[in-house]
This record gives structure tokens, C-alpha cells and sequence, in this order.
């Protein structure tokens, strides 16, 4: 049986409590897929995963899906882009040689050499074709901030000219959200820190606030739709007095306002927005899959901008599989 690199995580605590270790490449069935991959991605959802310390009111919930004194597949990583080595049967919708991006759901598993998936969307994952112009690294950013960007703005029915605010317009979905929100004739207030306001300000926010600034609660205005890019467990005097402000507590939303849907049709129209040059994924760091230790430690640190990948495989090996 062929073998694989994979970093596994058996037991929660510390990024040190993540290993590199040999394993069985796993063995596609006639309804899999079996993609090389090439890049994965550390979300804060990996960070939450593996993790001791995180809120009580998270850490039960994400204890019953991933497992409660470990996580069940020891190999997480739930972002990763790569190319398709081998098809079942039954599947239609891909071929060998086919470039993909996608997320793994509950199944998890992305930092490995090998990743067996469905064709059809799940709560195990999603899968669509990468954009064609942007590398393997980008295509863990378009999946992950792009899924979670268009699936929260989508519930704000947003209308051109109205005002948008954007809460951690620095981040990986906030980033993608604010030249979404762009594209849809908005006018986008980016929350982020002071360090981070050029980059916002690049990606076509009107208007930026520094939320480490009290006196920037006195520069809010009256949104028609507010997006909490971040997620509930960080919060500030500012989001606090946002959605105070908001008189219509529906036009504030959070990413943590329900799963994240896992649609490949929604994956396809990243891939759109992508390749028409209407979004761009930014990628703040990319670290060797042998450093996958620091690229956690970086991440944790809650100051990145847009997002972490890990390059699993450099493209030009040939697959073993």
C-alpha cells in the first residue's frame, strides 16, 4: 500500500501537540475521488480544534461533532486545494488531472499528501474546480473566506449605494467579504487595526475603523447590513456599540450565526469572481508542511492578514499514488 506524509493531532492542547508521522494512503472507492494535495489551509476552525483553551460554551458542542477527549480522525486540516489521481466508478462530475479546491467538513483530514472525497456536496466536505489564475495556496483562501463571505452577505440582500460595515475586514473572509460587498455597488466600512488599514483600504473599502480606537464608536453611522467577519468568541467596544446602533438586529450577522454550508455550486461562483479579477484571495503567509507547528503558533496569534496556507506538495512532484 502506498504511503503518505500526514500531521496528525492526538490528543487537544498546544500547537507542539501536532506530529508528523507516516501513514496508509487512503484507497478511493467507486464513488471517491483521490486528490494529490498541494496546499491546506490553518483557519481558526483548526485552531479551535485543537485547542484546550478555547471557551467552554465553544469547546462542548466542537467536543460532541470532532470527539471529546480527542479528535476521532486524528489528521485534521478542513481547507485544501490539489489535483485529482485517481476517480471511482461512479464518478461524473470529475476527472484525473482535474485542478480542485474545496473543504473537507467534519471528515477533515487536509494536512496529508492524499485526501479521498465525494463528488457530492456533505457535511464531509465540498469540492469544485480551482481558479485557473491563482496558485494552489490562493485556492485555500478563496475556498474557505469565499464560502463563508458570500453565504453570510447573502442574507443581507444587499442593494447598491447602501451601506455595508464589515467587522474584521482584515481577515480571511472579511477580506473577500468588503470587495464582494464592492461588487455589489455598496458603500463598505472596514473594521480592522491601525497596521492592517492600507491593506483594507486596497481591496476598495470606502472607509476604515480602528476598533483598538474608542473614538472610533463615535464614527459609526447607520448601516443597512453589518457583517461580523471574526466570529462571536472575539468581540470589542465597537462591535458591541455596531450592534447597539443597528436598529434591525437581522441586518447584523456573524459567521457564528449558523454552520457554514458546504456548496460546491457556491464554490463555483467563487471561482467566477475569481477568475473575472472580481476578488482576490489574500494569503498572508505560506509555511512548509514541515513548519505546520509555527504556521498554528502564527495563526493563534489572532494578527494575520487574510489567510495561512501550508503547501502540502510542491506542484511540480509527480504523484505516487
Amino acid at each position: 500500500m502506498d504511503k503518505m506524509k500526514a500531521a496528525i493531532c492526538t490528543r487537544y492542547g498546544p500547537p507542539e501537540v501536532l506530529k508528523i508521522v507516516e501513514r496508509d494512503a487512503p484507497v478511493p472507492q467507486d464513488d471517491d475521488v483521490l486528490i494529490r494535495v498541494f496546499a491546506a489551509s490553518v483557519t481558526n476552525s483548526d485552531i479551535f480544534i485543537r485547542s484546550s483553551s478555547i471557551p467552554l460554551r465553544f469547546r462542548i458542542p466542537m467536543r460532541i461533532m470532532i470527539g471529546i477527549t480527542r479528535p476521532r480522525n486524528d489528521i485534521l486540516g478542513e481547507v485544501l486545494s490539489g489535483e485529482i489521481v485517481r476517480v471511482g466508478s461512479k464518478i461524473r462530475r470529475f476527472h484525473i488531472g482535474d485542478q480542485i479546491f474545496g473543504l473537507t467538513g467534519y471528515s477533515l483530514g487536509a494536512y496529508a499528501d492524499y485526501k479521498c472525497m465525494k463528488e457530492t456536496d456533505s457535511k464531509k466536505g465540498c469540492i469544485a474546480l480551482k481558479p485557473r489564475n491563482i496558485s494552489f495556496e490562493e485556492a485555500t483562501s478563496a475556498a474557505y473566506g469565499g464560502l463563508l463571505a458570500l453565504q453570510f452577505l447573502e442574507r443581507g440582500n444587499i442593494q447598491p449605494k447602501e451601506k455595508v460595515l464589515i467587522y474584521g475586514a482584515s481577515g480571511t473572509s472579511g477580506t473577500i467579504a468588503v470587495q464582494y460587498a464592492k461588487h455589489l455597488g455598496a458603500h463598505v466600512t472596514g473594521v480592522c487595526s491601525a497596521e492592517k488599514v492600507d491593506l483594507v483600504r486596497s481591496l476598495g473599502a470606502d472607509k476604515t475603523l480602528d476598533y483598538t480606537h474608542k473614538d472610533s464608536i463615535s464614527k459609526l453611522e447607520a448601516y443597512d447590513f453589518a457583517l461580523d467577519a471574526v466570529g462571536k468568541a472575539r468581540t470589542s467596544d465597537l462591535k458591541q456599540a455596531c450592534r447597539t446602533l443597528m436598529s434591525d438586529v437581522r441586518k447584523f450577522v456573524s459567521i457564528d450565526d449558523g454552520p457554514l454550508i458546504l456548496s460546491s455550486d457556491r464554490l463555483n461562483r467563487v471561482r467566477e469572481l475569481v477568475e473575472a479579477g472580481i476578488v482576490r484571495p489574500i494569503t498572508d503567509r505560506c509555511f512548509p508542511f514541515e513548519q505546520i507547528i509555527d504556521a498554528h503558533r502564527y495563526v493563534e496569534r489572532g494578527h494575520k492578514r487574510g489567510n495561512v496556507a501550508i503547501t502540502v506538495n510542491r506542484v511540480s512532484e509527480q504523484s505516487s499514488a
